[in-house]
């Protein structure tokens, strides 16, 4: 029991670790976006996503390199299904119980880049077999979308 309390207390503890660092980060938001022209989209979209999934990149990397495509592939669209299927419906529901609501709305780019990116996620993964030349579309795809989004 003594374990279990002691298990509780590390992941409590690194939650809230991770929480303070998260609002820090969101505070950065602004001065970021003055000193390098960037909108706060920009940030939102490619900066923080970059960041915010460093672990994930980083298996999903370890995984390639150990030539081990399907966990690679399995990782990098898990967790993007979690926070599309589980995150933001749950940050929208817990943003009614504060005074600014969280909108599930979402712009017209917003919407063209989650559709384009199911679309290629679902032609490039059907057969079941991943290569090198994919995973160039993949990243150029994303350059192209960061590209779109740092002009908005």
């Amino acid at each position: 029991m003594e374990r279990q309390n002691s298990h509780s207390f590390f992941f409590l503890s690194h939650t809230l670790f991770v929480a303070y660092i998260s609002e820090n980060l969101v505070h950065t938001f602004e001065p970021v976006a003055k000193t390098f022209g960037w909108s706060e989209l920009f940030i939102g979209v490619i900066i923080v996503a970059i960041v915010g999934n460093a672990a994930e990149h980083a298996s999903a990397v370890l995984m390639a390199y150990k030539n081990r495509m399907g966990v690679t592939v399995e990782i990098a669209i898990g967790s993007t299904l979690q926070v599309a299927m589980f995150v933001a419906p749950v940050l929208v529901l817990l943003s009614l119980g504060f005074p600014t609501f969280m909108p599930l709305v979402f712009t017209v780019p917003e919407l063209v880049a989650m559709v384009l990116s199911a679309i290629l996620i679902t032609s490039l993964t059907t057969d079941g077999d991943t290569n090198w030349f994919e995973g160039a579309i993949l990243l150029a795809t994303y350059f192209i979308m960061g590209f779109g989004f740092f002009l908005l």
